[in-house]
């Protein structure tokens, strides 16, 4: 693909395009979430059940979302978007016809992979269109189009739900997200597709704006080093840098931008299932992933899915007495997600000043914190718990996906990312229907004793592998010093 720079009135033109195929794409995604305890009424479900209505999309979104990246590298990046928005919105459209909750979830499936055309593809298509001198803006817009597309998309739902049910509601946001396909549609310029050529290896990636996050004001060992822009692909590498400083400043909600880190690595047909800090001999030269980035893989999964159960379950537990809130009112916990931009910035801020374990460790901390507030029965504390807790999961989420970018050699940061992107979706989805199986069967402080769990062993693994590397750098002293 040959790349121009775009004048400013194209660069607004495709950055509005793909800001709309943002908002499309993930204003779908979490559309069922306010509507849960509505479908569980509906079809008879418990609220484990009715929960798949997330977790089948987003795993999907997980397993679909690398074959399609490479996809786009063979067929074209603009068309593999266009198939995605317009496939997405019309399976929104469908969604109130099911006629069981079996066919609803197939169509989520279907749904959940249509959309992961457009998670990774984007930013390497801003990339092709704009070169590197207009990206980051775009970016940014496209980040925001996410974020603000996920927020509205279950406050829409929520608040149409009670005077035109779950199915009028779900119609309505899928109507909306259809005209803003369109308008990707038209929008998005027309292009000449190269395919990408196979290469065995990503381009090694230079450092970004995000290697601040992460390095304390005294030295670390390399384990508890700070984090790097994650990079890999020729047409890419300009989208990797302004995608992080984008997904830091522009919302705390790192749902797509994982998946595009991803989608640099696989659009050329490059992610291998492993990833590594070193050569293993016994191995033939393969390239393993090193122990130390088991950790914010680990962080990623469980917190996602701790962060999911709980907003599953949310909705059940407000509807129900003694609080028996209408759609509309309980729908209004998601303003919570405004959190994330805060605990985002905050979070690079404080890792500049502590280091990486301590800012991680607190932000697990945090998150624990807040979901123990949501166990006293006012509403008023309820709400206050669960923005504390996104905050901190925002923070920590920030943090865990930075420390992948660090650790991980030049060579391996874009398979590193794509490891990333499924283990966080993956929690999202088997987490999410885990504690909402626990909510249903044991009640809300039975969900908090399990996502704390998740949490606290998280915030031990960070403790673990940041005191072994630390032993590590010891040694390696002595040992220098011995040498010399």
């Amino acid at each position: 693909m040959v790349v121009i720079e775009a004048s400013p009135a194209g660069t607004r033109r495709v950055s509005a395009a793909v800001a709309a195929a943002g908002l499309s794409s993930f204003a779908l995604l979490y559309a069922p979430q306010p509507v849960l305890p509505q479908l569980a009424t509906a079809f008879r479900l418990d609220p484990g059940t009715a929960s798949l209505a997330i977790g089948v999309a987003t795993g999907a979104l997980a397993v679909a979302v690398l074959p399609l990246a490479w996809l786009a590298g063979r067929v074209g990046r603009r068309r593999v978007i266009l198939w995605s928005v317009l496939g997405s919105a019309m399976i929104g459209l469908l969604l109130p016809l099911a006629p069981s909750f079996p066919a609803l979830l197939a169509m989520r499936a279907v749904q959940g992979v249509a959309i992961a055309g457009f998670a990774g593809v984007a930013a390497a298509y801003l990339a092709d269109q704009l070169g590197t001198a207009r990206l980051a803006a775009a970016v940014g817009a496209m980040i925001a189009g996410n974020s603000v597309g996920g927020m509205t998309g279950r406050l829409g739902v929520g608040f149409a739900t009670g005077p035109l049910g779950w199915q009028g509601a779900l119609a309505v946001v899928a109507g909306v997200s259809l005209v803003c396909a369109l308008f990707a549609a038209l929008a998005l310029p027309r292009t000449h597709h190269t395919p990408d050529p196979l290469s065995p290896e990503p381009a090694p990636a230079p450092d970004g704006r995000a290697q601040a996050i992460g390095t304390g004001r005294s030295p670390e060992p390399a384990s508890d080093r700070g984090p790097q822009t994650i990079e890999a692909g020729r047409s890419a590498e300009a989208a990797g840098a302004a995608e992080t400083d984008g997904a830091m400043e522009a919302h705390g909600t790192m749902e797509t931008a994982k998946a595009m880190e991803t989608a640099r690595a696989v659009e050329t047909g490059r992610l291998a299932a492993t990833v590594t800090l070193e050569r293993a001999p016994e191995s033939g030269g393969r390239r393993r992933l090193g122990a130390g980035l088991l950790t914010p893989l680990a962080v990623g999964a469980l917190g996602m899915g701790s962060f999911v159960a709980l907003y599953n379950a949310a909705g059940f537990r407000l509807s129900a007495p003694p609080l028996s809130l209408t759609p509309a009112a309980a729908s209004l916990i998601f303003l919570a997600y405004a959190m994330g931009t805060a605990s985002s910035a905050a979070a690079g801020r404080l890792t500049s000043l502590w280091g990486r374990t301590p800012a991680l460790v607190t932000a697990l901390i945090v998150t624990v914190a807040g979901s123990a507030m949501t166990l006293h029965g006012s509403l008023a504390v309820i709400a206050a718990g669960l923005a504390v807790l996104t905050a901190g999961f925002f923070a920590a989420h920030t943090i865990a996906n930075a420390w992948v970018a660090a650790d991980a050699p030049p060579h391996a940061r874009g398979r590193a990312a794509g490891l990333y992107t499924l283990c966080y979706y993956l929690g999202s989805g088997a987490g999410g229907t885990a504690g909402s199986i626990v909510y249903g069967h044991a009640g809300w402080a039975w969900l908090i004793a399990t996502t704390s769990v998740w949490l606290l062993l998280a915030t031990l693994a960070v403790l673990a592998t940041t005191r072994r590397g630390r032993r590590l750098t010891t040694g390696c002293v002595r040992a220098s010093r011995s040498a010399t």
